[in-house]
């Protein structure tokens, strides 16, 4: 089960991180031997599942992640594909190396219902040297509705 880091110490040394593959770091935050990043509890989401190249993660909008129309804000949809996007493409990274998000994209289909259970699925397209794209999309966990779909590019670097 994931847990979450409270507190800057909390997460792993980059050079541990450089130790591991992508892969590997990855599925030590969903066991819980490592922690997951904080934005994930702020905004109401979860690691579900890694596997080589795909990651899926849970989440449920409440209304603290809603904009003053009282929707789900695009932000939320934003971050959640950028995770599961980034995180497939971390999949793939090479032990000794990193990565980053140098830009993403994301189309709103609909609205979430607030109270919603939605996984957001992150699939690589291509992970090379030093470039990763991949995409993405949300859809209902209940009836598979697709609220939303993305794209990314992300840098590898590496650094050992």
């Amino acid at each position: 089960m994931p847990r979450t880091a409270q507190s800057p110490d909390d997460l792993l040394a980059l050079s541990d991180v450089l130790k591991i593959s992508g892969l590997e770091f990855m599925q030590a935050i969903l066991d819980g031997t490592n922690p997951g990043p904080p934005i994930a509890h702020t905004m109401g989401y979860a690691l579900h599942a890694v596997e080589d190249g795909r990651v899926i993660f849970r989440g449920t909008p409440e209304f603290n992640v809603t904009n003053p129309l009282g929707t789900v804000h695009g932000g939320w949809y934003g971050t959640l594909l950028d995770s599961a996007m980034a995180c497939a493409v971390m999949t793939k990274v090479p032990r000794g190396s990193v990565y980053t998000t140098l830009e993403f994209k994301i189309n709103i289909l609909r609205a979430i219902p607030l109270g919603t259970e939605i996984e957001c699925i992150g699939d690589i397209d291509h992970v090379g040297r030093s470039t990763g794209v991949a995409h993405g999309e949300i859809r209902g966990v209940d009836d598979g509705t697709l609220y939303a779909t993305g794209s990314t590019t992300c840098i590898v670097m590496k650094l050992a």
